[in-house]
């Protein structure tokens, strides 16, 4: 198949290592000095190349802030028959662009993130399908995630914002909290030095993915409820309750299990 890929980050460049062995790969970017280092693909960085490419695929991986305007940036030099896909962490605004597009497509998110993930080995991380989209689109990756050996599951474009707005944006929150009460002293605590690696690789993240996920419409109850936890907390620790502490405990490992 021929696939092009937008965006020479490190999704794109990563998707397009993964496809480039069994596809015809070819990799845009704005940037020409991000092309630098692809295997096995071809590097574009004018938007004339993809009308002579003829993609059969296009995989949208640039940066969620411009997801919907890069795909109407080249919708005028793709083949009719060419299916986009997307693989933006929150949906808002695709369903309608793809609605309005007049294009097949396919929607999915693969659940690792290239700060925390080992690219080399993704055994037992997850990856979305939404539910919505073309057949054959949604086939080719339920193989291509198969064969990264990522557990798959389907949700369609309203079940995922609700999914991510628990999974994401509960971390997100947790993170923020934790990072805006740091201070400038020395804490040895092993579990101190763990939430501080993830804070680290957190907010080394695109700000706009951090507000993306934040500001999704689902979010405010996951925060809400999240926020209302720590007020009960709050209340017994105030209180030195050991019953209700431990009741709290008991509670937290059951949600765990």
């Amino acid at each position: 198949m021929r696939i092009l890929i937008l965006g020479a980050g490190k999704m794109g460049t990563f998707l397009a290592d993964a496809l480039c062995m069994d596809h015809e790969v070819a990799l845009y970017d704005q940037d020409p000095r991000r092309l630098r280092f692809v295997f096995n693909t071809q590097r574009m960085s004018q938007l004339e190349e993809v009308g002579y490419f003829r993609p059969q695929l296009l995989i949208n991986a640039v940066t969620i802030k411009y997801t919907i305007q890069a795909f109407k940036d080249v919708l005028r030099y793709l083949p009719h028959d060419c299916i986009l896909s997307d693989i933006a962490s929150v949906k808002s605004g695709l369903p309608e662009f793809y609605a309005e597009a007049g294009f097949r497509f396919t929607s999915t998110h693969p659940m690792f993130g290239p700060t925390f993930a080992n690219l080399g080995n993704l055994s037992g991380q997850n990856a979305i399908i939404i539910k919505e989209g073309d057949d054959k689109g949604k086939a080719f990756f339920r193989d291509f995630y198969k064969s990264l050996h990522l557990h798959i599951f389907d949700y369609s474009f309203v079940e995922h914002d609700q999914t991510t707005a628990y999974s994401l944006a509960v971390p997100f929150a947790t993170t923020l909290a934790f990072a805006s009460g740091i201070k400038k002293q020395e804490a040895p605590g092993t579990t101190f030095k763990k939430h501080m690696d993830i804070a680290h690789g957190f907010l080394a993240e695109d700000s706009f993915l951090v507000s993306e996920v934040l500001f999704n419409p689902y979010s405010t109850e996951q925060v809400k409820h999240l926020r209302e936890n720590l007020d009960t907390l709050a209340e017994i620790i105030s209180r030195k309750d050991k019953t209700a502490l431990d009741a709290f405990i008991s509670q937290a490992k059951k949600n765990c299990e």
